[in-house]
């Protein structure tokens, strides 16, 4: 226990280490949190003396989106459904930012595509009849069809999502949407975030003992290279932790702050209409984190194993950075099975994927991914255990 005490504060005491924790809290909670929130996303739009063309007012702005939704009710119905574009269409220019337009449109293309116009720039929601905007599940029914339909998806895999969708409970609960979007969009990059910090603290944790000149010196302790080995482990991973808690614990504050508990029950599909999740907001964030923590421990593992390898700290961070970011680039030019397979390496699948109807076939069973994902990527990291273990052995033998 002393020794795993002495290695998490040596690791925490360094000042690479504490700056870049620094950073990426400044990173995430002030610049993508409370800014975010604040003046570049939420604040009230025409603010020509902003860098950002809002003004610096992202609180009550969100709070009048909230208010301007209640109007409709808390229900979503062909009745609200069709309010909800008529409003629209009445609305001033100067107004028309309080509605929930963004959303919205994307409903009307995705379920009434039939009704789009090509001989106009105009977005739906300008011109669309709403007398014709009923039979609203019905539709997204038929668009949830199609898609399945033309993304190929086969008997089994349809029946076995159309199991999923049959749970999701109509008609729909609704508050303003897009603040939601904003929520879950900014996660899908948290954990990135959080892994470069752990790249720039982590790979020097085995290789900085032969920059530093210590490698002798722990053979001839008590504990020796084993021990030592092991307590690395047990720090890297705690560390790990520490980090993912120290930025989600505020960003969830934040969020609070800033949007309440408004929407925590919404249904996913008001975000993504054919997603057959059944899942609400709330069950989607705390997804959402657990994709991120996950992948981080698993990609910790991965970093601490590189470590091992090398003797060179910038050989380590180089290698860590290219962990992190090749498998990502690469991904999206492989074969559609095989992106699916990488995407259940660490850090490389995206939390979005609870929208989508990703599977994939295991010994003749349809496992939906997102399930996957959360299993897969931390498996990564104790499997790179034993190996950390004895690459570390074996370089301080040598």
């Amino acid at each position: 226990m002393d020794l795993i005490k002495a290695e998490h504060k040596k690791l925490w005491s360094k000042k690479s280490v504490q700056v870049s924790v620094l950073l990426c809290f400044a990173y995430i909670i002030i610049f993508a949190g409370i800014l975010q929130y604040q003046w570049f996303t939420f604040g009230s739009p025409k603010d020509e003396t902003s860098i950002w063309g809002n003004h610096f007012d992202g609180y009550d702005n969100i709070r009048n989106h909230q208010k301007y939704a209640e109007q409709f009710g808390n229900l979503l119905t062909d009745s609200s459904f069709s309010d909800m574009v008529s409003n629209y269409q009445n609305l001033s220019e100067s107004e028309n930012d309080l509605s929930d337009w963004k959303v919205v449109n994307t409903w009307l293309q995705t379920m009434y595509p039939d009704l789009e116009r090509s001989d106009t720039y105009k977005i739906m929601m300008q011109y669309v009849d709403t007398n014709q905007l009923t039979g609203l599940y019905d539709k997204r029914q038929k668009a949830i069809d199609d898609f399945l339909e033309s993304f190929g998806t086969s008997e089994k895999e349809t029946e076995y999502l159309m199991s999923m969708n049959n749970k999701v409970n109509t008609p729909f609960s609704y508050v303003w949407t897009e603040g939601w979007m904003t929520i879950l969009g900014n996660l899908q990059d948290y954990g990135i975030m959080i892994a470069i910090v752990l790249v720039i603290c982590l790979a020097p944790l085995f290789s900085g003992e032969w920059h530093n000149r210590t490698g002798a010196m722990i053979l001839s302790m008590k504990n020796g290279w084993k021990k030592d080995a092991i307590a690395k482990i047990i720090v890297g991973f705690s560390f790990s932790a520490e980090l993912f808690f120290i930025i989600a614990i505020p960003s969830v504050i934040v969020q609070l702050i800033y949007f309440g508990t408004s929407g925590f029950d919404m249904p996913i599909q008001c975000i993504k209409m054919i997603a057959v999740a059944p899942m609400n907001m709330l069950e989607a964030e705390i997804y959402e984190y657990a994709h991120a923590f996950m992948g981080i421990m698993g990609f910790a593992g991965l970093v601490m194993l590189i470590s091992a390898f090398s003797k060179s700290e910038i050989a380590s961070i180089i290698a860590g950075f290219a962990l992190l970011f090749i498998p990502t680039i690469f991904s999206e030019y492989l074969p559609y099975q095989f992106q699916l397979f990488s995407d259940l390496f660490p850090l490389v699948g995206n939390s979005a994927i609870i929208f989508r109807t990703n599977t994939l076939n295991i010994f003749g069973k349809i496992v939906w991914m997102p399930y996957l994902q959360l299993l897969i990527p931390p498996l990564f990291g104790i499997i790179s255990i034993p190996f950390t273990v004895k690459l570390w052995s074996k370089r301080l033998r040598i």
